[in-house]
């Protein structure tokens, strides 16, 4: 009996270090080494943290190119999708406001939220629906704002990041 107790104890102080010590250091392991990621992938200028390369964030001002619509208002705290229909007022609304800025032949994913309403990235299709619309708030030939967003595009998806694009454009500018 005295032997079954000091094996028990045995088992309780190995599972402890190994579940409290181990696995929480090499937890800690990983995300030392996956630092940015870890930290949410923060985007720095000038010392202060101006967005994430993970998340969304709304851009209003017609010299910046806009992201998709966000089903929870670029609120990384929470995501969550859209259930509007591809027919509801709501998008035909926001479809005719962007035509209105942009022109004709608007992407569908300048009209609708992602699965998450947090997704950073814009098609390379939207992009190019915008860049006359940012090259004249610019003041900059379009070509110029072509070629940054070519620049910017990740080739196998053809998708570009808002934040990083705009950031681009201000230091081209």
């Amino acid at each position: 009996m005295k032997s079954d107790i000091i094996q028990s104890v045995k088992a309780v102080v190995i599972t402890m270090f190994v579940c409290s010590v181990l696995y929480t250091g090499a937890v800690y392991a990983v995300g030392f080494l996956a630092k940015d990621r870890a930290e949410g992938s923060l985007i720095y200028k000038g010392g202060k943290v101006i967005g994430s390369r993970l998340i969304a964030q709304g851009f209003t001002s017609g010299r910046y190119f806009h992201p998709r619509p966000s089903a929870v208002d670029y609120n990384g705290a929470g995501a969550g999708g859209s259930n509007l229909s591809p027919y509801s007022k709501e998008i035909r609304e926001r479809a005719e406001k962007i035509i209105a800025s942009n022109g004709k032949g608007l992407p569908a994913d300048m009209v609708t939220a992602s699965g998450s309403g947090l997704d950073p990235h814009i098609s390379l299709n939207s992009a190019m629906f915008q860049a006359k619309r940012v090259a004249d708030a610019r003041k900059m030939d379009i070509n110029r704002v072509v070629a940054v967003i070519n620049g910017h595009t990740d080739g196998s998806l053809k998708i570009v990041n808002v934040l990083e694009l705009n950031m681009a454009l201000d230091n081209a500018e």
